[in-house]
């Protein structure tokens, strides 16, 4: 059994009251016998490392963290009565202002606990929330969250102070009992909700548009996806010699980011790094988030990147599985790449071990250093060979005068060699998708198969 206990001086984030958002307490409440759990669930020690962890991301200053077994959850507060009332005398002691519970309370349960407890009590739910809350930053990022929250926070109205049980005046001679103080602010919220929605509906149609003006220039799009703080934005930034923030962090990154780059063989892709994915992801934020996460639907190639250096790595590439079937993205598909990050943070024995596992395994996954650059070559490559499976290489002859063609060739296909000649030609090998080899042939008047 593990009791929640005092953090040490040294393990707070921030010093007392400096960049600090409050003082708080991270439980996390689990089930002793929990024979539904699966074969990849994470420890319940893991799981409180990922709770502090959270917590830390909104610079809240951790003065206790603890594990809280039990043998059944209570409905009226999830946990029993005797936990409630040792963890009331912490809070007072520790003069925590909040306690982060990782897992996802009723109202009714919040309520009570924030009663016992004197403070304010945020789930996993709402910590997430909060997260997403402070890292957005573009217009649409800002309403998606604003709209995950208002769907959360609707769902706890629940009569929790005195001013929801007043009354509002009736509405012209029909008078009658009036609307109450929970009814008002239900309905303020419903309007706040419908009129967000519109407003996605129009960025969704502009992001639309966006996509459309890249398929009429076709280049492909490979998405990186993965559990959050594997690496991905420190790849992306390896990969496109951007800058985007990459910091050892939960929810780093939250808004996508798109940036163009050439493969070896001149073939041009579209890079995008979308937020990262995590367990027990709120379900209104997936929706939520359903329209950034249409990259990772259209996307070509998928990279998902893991933290293979990871005690729970497992568990973590379960989850994004599990996430990525629920936007309808078959994990097995041969579009997705798995891409193991951080080797350099293994010893070189577990390396060599782990080098040699992904020889062995069905989809060849790809061992790489996002910070040192070990790998990236072959993971290119991996990249290049499965955007042109599928393609065929033909030879052109045009005239070197043929602007027109030339362009067109460069455009719409890959061009992989050319040679100019004496005589003001210019011989082409190129290598075009299956489904447009006979519109070239017909273009440039060359021979169709039999």
């Amino acid at each position: 059994m593990s009791e929640p206990k005092p953090r040490s001086e040294d393990a707070t984030v921030n010093p007392p009251g400096e960049g600090s958002s409050g003082r708080a307490v991270v439980v996390v409440p689990y089930l002793r016998d929990n024979r539904s759990a699966s074969s990849f669930s994470r420890s319940p020690q893991a799981r409180l490392e990922e709770a502090v962890g959270l917590a830390e991301a909104i610079e809240l200053e951790i003065v206790g963290s603890g594990l809280i077994p039990l043998s059944q959850i209570r409905p009226a507060t999830y946990i029993g009565s005797g936990k409630v009332d040792e963890l009331a005398g912490m809070v007072r002691v520790e003069g925590a202002e909040l306690v982060v519970v990782d897992t996802a309370l009723s109202p009714v349960q919040q309520r009570n606990l924030e009663k016992a407890w004197n403070c304010k009590v945020l789930d996993r739910t709402g910590l997430i929330l909060e997260i997403f809350g402070r890292r957005a930053r573009t217009k649409e990022g800002t309403l998606q969250v604003e709209l995950a929250h208002l769907n959360w926070q609707k769902s706890r109205l629940v009569r929790s102070w005195t001013h929801l049980e007043r009354q509002r005046g009736g509405f012209g001679f029909l008078g009658g009992p009036g609307e109450t103080q929970i009814e008002a602010d239900r309905r303020v919220i419903g309007d706040r909700i419908t009129k967000i929605e519109r407003e996605l509906e129009q960025v969704k149609r502009t992001r639309g548009l966006h996509r459309s003006s890249r398929k009429r220039v076709p280049y492909p799009i490979v998405a990186l996806v993965g559990y959050t703080n594997a690496g991905k934005s420190t790849l992306f930034n390896r990969m496109t010699q951007a800058k985007v923030l990459a910091a050892d962090m939960l929810f780093a990154t939250l808004d996508p980011t798109l940036r163009s780059i050439d493969l070896p063989h001149g073939t041009r892709v579209i890079l995008s790094d979308t937020v990262g994915f995590i367990s027990d992801l709120p379900t209104t934020l997936i929706a939520a988030f359903r329209a950034t996460l249409e990259e990772v639907l259209e996307a070509d190639i998928l990279l998902h990147v893991r933290d293979i250096s990871h005690g729970d790595t497992e568990a973590q590439a379960a989850d994004v599985r599990g996430i990525l079937q629920e936007l309808g993205v078959d994990p097995d598909s041969d579009r997705l790449i798995e891409v193991w990050n951080k080797m350099d943070a293994l010893d070189a024995d577990a390396a060599a071990r782990l080098r040699e596992v992904a020889k062995r395994e069905k989809n060849a996954p790809i061992p790489v250093s996002a910070l040192t650059g070990e790998g990236l070559d072959g993971l290119v490559a991996d990249i290049e060979k499965r955007l042109s499976s599928g393609h065929r290489i033909l030879d052109l002859t045009l005239d070197a005068a043929n602007g027109e063609g030339l362009h067109w060739l460069h455009e719409y296909t890959e061009v992989l060699d050319r040679v100019d000649t004496d005589d003001g030609s210019v011989n082409l090998t190129v290598r075009v998708p299956a489904e447009r080899v006979d519109g070239v042939r017909k273009k440039f008047g060359l021979a169709t198969e039999e």
